[in-house]
């Protein structure tokens, strides 16, 4: 398999079938988590960081609301440890500073929280359960 891929920044209207594909395998069927939790109003209002392997394939995805929220970061397990989740991520900071958001917020699983903390981010909550994972609130000030 290639290591070549690519990051693009989409709207779900565009896009929703590829992020959607990935969020299915990785939140759904992965972690379990409930199809009625994994989906919501927000998807719509979002922009989307989505990664294509070099057959165009979608990889992965992440999203950035509009109150300076990123969530929804999914790597599909054989693209993991490739730059993948890095690249996505710095293409939704990158937008956060583009739009002007001082700060970014997340909710780290707390199996990836050392993730979130080589770009910078600090938790700022106590570990609390989201679709039965455990998870931390971290903040970034751009």
């Amino acid at each position: 398999m290639s290591n070549r891929y690519h990051i693009k920044l989409v709207s779900w209207d565009q896009d929703a079938d590829q992020l959607r594909s990935v969020r299915e395998q990785v939140f759904i069927k992965e972690q379990h988590v409930p199809v009625a939790l994994e989906w919501d109003d927000w998807d719509a209002r979002s922009i989307h960081a989505l990664a294509l392997s070099g057959r165009g394939q979608a990889i992965g995805t992440g999203r950035l609301l509009p109150d300076g929220h990123i969530g929804r970061m999914a790597v599909l397990p054989a693209w993991r440890g490739r730059g993948v989740g890095s690249a996505l991520f710095h293409a939704l900071m990158d937008e956060a500073r583009r739009l002007g958001y001082p700060t970014i917020e997340l909710d780290a699983q707390s199996q990836v929280v050392g993730f979130y903390r080589r770009f910078g981010f600090v938790e700022c909550s106590e570990e609390f359960m989201d679709a039965g994972i455990p998870h931390r609130k971290m903040k970034f000030h751009l």
